[in-house]
């Protein structure tokens, strides 16, 4: 009996291992890179929609970086994560689909004013949940709402750094970052940061923002250095696919985030073909690719 017993598991074992090695060769292949490639759901027309995790798979990203839904002049998010049922739903389709979530964008503070809203710290802590929900690190916070006063006015830079050190106290306590996206100069960037004094806190770095400033892209991500810059969206302005952008040298960029030592995600927000802008996933397919022939070809 015991024979007949141990047999029967050696069995179950090798159908186990059978069908689960292709499986667990693709998930230890993607933890292995030390770049990871995604795309952000909201510029391809799936914000909080279930078909980004197919999408994604598709045009063959590791992951995709999350929207916390449209916000105008709610005091919360639309936040379909609100409910139990699409958290379970989300999380059980992300991983049949073998796509990481890193990130999570609260893309609202494009439009509306992180400086000025009533309810950023409710706002926050809803971002810090549904991080938690999805296993995301890193939260996307764009400054573009609050305009450029606060860059020069004295008295709003102190509400703006007194914020911004609540929100990084309050992810840090959960283990978790806050990148933002300024507009300013590496070294502005390293002086605000310094103001804001938080572990939470640090740089999502923009190479379409370098370069529609005529910043030195390479000189820039030198000067923040590795341990300031928490992720990056790689995009061109609009009318080009990576490939075929003339103004950034993608084996340069990484040259650059190899001396410093950085690893992590690189997010695609658009670069979409001129005289094809409506077609998501030969677009996002295109850089995608691109972004992992060049980031994870030796690896």
């Amino acid at each position: 009996m015991k024979k007949k017993g141990n047999l029967k598991y050696c069995v179950i074992v090798l159908i186990l291992s059978w069908v689960l090695s292709p499986v667990l060769a693709q998930q230890a292949n993607t933890l292995s890179h030390r770049y990871k490639v995604a795309a952000c759901d909201w510029m391809m027309l799936k914000r909080q929609k279930l078909g980004e995790f197919k999408l994604s798979h598709e045009i063959g990203a590791d992951g995709v970086e999350m929207d916390m839904g449209g916000l105008g002049k709610r005091d919360t998010f639309d936040n379909k994560l609100h409910q139990v049922y699409f958290q379970e739903l989300f999380k059980k389709t992300a991983a049949e689909y073998q796509i990481e979530v890193p990130s999570i964008a609260m893309s609202g503070f494009y439009g509306q004013s992180f400086l000025k809203h009533r309810n950023y710290r409710v706002l926050i802590d809803d971002c810090i949940k549904t991080m938690q929900v999805m296993g995301a690190k890193i939260a996307y916070l764009p400054l573009g709402g609050c305009g450029n006063d606060w860059k020069t006015d004295d008295e709003q830079r102190r509400r703006l750094v007194s914020r911004l050190h609540v929100a990084g106290e309050m992810a840090h306590s959960e283990g978790l970052v806050i990148g933002i996206r300024t507009g300013l100069s590496a070294k502005e960037d390293i002086k605000l940061l310094e103001q804001i004094n938080s572990e939470g806190i640090q740089i999502y770095f923009s190479v379409q923002e370098a370069l529609d400033n005529k910043r030195d892209l390479y000189k820039e991500l030198k000067t923040l250095g590795r341990k300031r810059i928490c992720q990056i969206h790689i995009s061109e302005t609009d009318g080009v696919t990576l490939p075929h952008s003339k103004n950034i040298d993608m084996h340069r960029v990484k040259e650059q985030l190899d001396k410093m030592g950085w690893s992590g995600w690189l997010v695609v927000e658009r670069s979409r073909d001129a005289g094809d802008v409506r077609n998501v996933k030969k677009n996002f397919g295109m850089n995608i690719r691109y972004l992992k022939e060049v980031f994870q070809r030796d690896e």
